[in-house]
């Protein structure tokens, strides 16, 4: 029998197979993959399907996975697809990624937080690190040894990162850090956290942002337990305290007083992935919302039966078909170096508001089992609704884009 998640992928996302005629994707197959995408998708799909969905429901009662899927993931490739090869990567383009962040929503398994393992803080290092920094740390989180989060939001300060009160003041050829994060995914876990701190309190607004890489185990840095969330139960979230964390020169990330501007550059790339992974939220739910409406009976046939149904699975279809379209050409446009910050802050809000408008429809659709934690649907509801918050607010993400439409 094949699964929901299993089925969601080959109808929007694989390119279907001779014998398939019916697929959600009436505009035709999806251009931006090849045979070999094809192939590491597959690879991908059987990783979450056997070493991931049968874990899942234990951990998020433990409100984390476990270290052993992350090495796993490691060997088959997952992690940081597109690191250089001279670092213990693959040197893939973003397409892989981008498959890895699909395959994962399908599963409907939110726990592991590869995807900002990958996509954010690696790729942070690899931009900006010294030979040093990447010699030491890429190599760990290829291979799933190291786990790597980033710590910019703070209690006090939300999506407003200009704000924030973390500061680090030299010391010699040291630093000296001081304050705190929350909401940091990967933090309970992480060995390595890539963190924000003010390092010229004189300048105005964000030019005196730093970002230092920070060793788990240090003394003066400590973490707050798992913080019980209303969703995404098994991925690790937590705070993050720094009293008086001494820090080698060596722990710099990049040029000092440039780390705002390097959270610029790098957030774009977030916020595709985060879309992304909404719109394959979305397909995921679909699909199990039509099985569960051609089997459910009421009033003497079922429920697809009825014309009510029909058209709001009609609307659901076309909307995400739209997402699904946009979402392939931000990747594409992103493959090509060409994904600016608007288009991506659109891609962010739109298809979040997609995935959360879906969700409320598919658990509406599943009526009473659609509240029952043991269905999916009722678990990626709860999953959906963080995601039109973290990386920016959908609210910011108007703001960029209104920018340039007063220019």
């Amino acid at each position: 029998m094949v699964s929901a998640s299993t089925q969601a992928a080959r109808s929007f996302s694989s390119r279907p197979e001779p014998a398939q005629t019916d697929t959600l994707m009436q505009i035709g197959t999806r251009s931006i993959f090849d045979s070999d995408h094809d192939a590491f998708r597959e690879m991908a799909r059987g990783f979450f399907e056997e070493n991931v969905k049968p874990f899942h429901a234990q951990w998020e009662k433990d409100q984390m996975v476990s270290r052993e899927v992350w090495t796993q993931a490691g060997e088959m490739g997952l992690l940081c697809p597109t690191m250089p090869e001279e670092y213990g990567g693959v040197g893939c383009d973003i397409k892989y990624s981008a498959i890895g962040w699909e395959e994962q929503s399908y599963s409907n398994c939110t726990g592991p937080g590869f995807s900002l393992h990958s996509e954010i803080v690696a790729p942070y290092i690899l931009h900006y690190g010294t030979e040093e920094q990447k010699q030491h740390y890429l190599p760990q989180l290829i291979s799933g040894e190291c786990i790597g989060s980033i710590a910019m939001t703070e209690p006090g300060a939300g999506s407003d990162l200009q704000g924030m009160k973390t500061y680090a003041t030299k010391d010699g050829d040291d630093w000296i850090l001081n304050g705190s994060k929350i909401y940091i995914t990967n933090g309970y876990m992480c060995d390595v956290s890539i963190v924000c701190a003010q390092t010229n309190p004189e300048a105005k607004g964000a030019h005196g942002i730093s970002l230092f890489l920070v060793d788990s185990g240090l003394e003066g840095y400590s973490k707050g337990k798992p913080l019980n969330k209303l969703g995404m139960k098994a991925q690790d979230t937590c705070e993050l305290f720094f009293e008086d964390v001494r820090l080698p020169g060596s722990a710099l990330l990049g040029e000092e007083n440039k780390g705002f501007m390097y959270l610029m550059k790098e957030l774009p790339q977030e916020r595709l992935l985060i879309a992304d992974m909404a719109v394959a939220s979305a397909e995921a739910m679909f699909e199990w919302t039509r099985d569960f409406v051609a089997d459910r009976k009421a009033f003497g046939r079922t429920i697809l039966d009825l014309q009510t149904v029909q058209h709001k699975m009609a609307e659901m279809k076309t909307e995400i078909c739209v997402g699904r379209t946009f979402a392939d050409k931000c990747i594409e446009l992103h493959a090509e170096g060409r994904l600016d910050t608007a288009m991506a802050s659109m891609a962010k809000y739109n298809l979040t508001d997609l995935q959360n408008k879906i969700a409320y429809e598919a658990v509406q659709l599943h009526g009473g089992a659609g509240f029952m934690w043991e269905y999916d649907v009722c678990r990626a509801y709860a999953d959906a609704r963080v995601q039109s918050i973290y990386g920016g607010t959908n609210e910011i993400m108007k703001e960029l884009i209104a920018r340039t439409v007063k220019k």
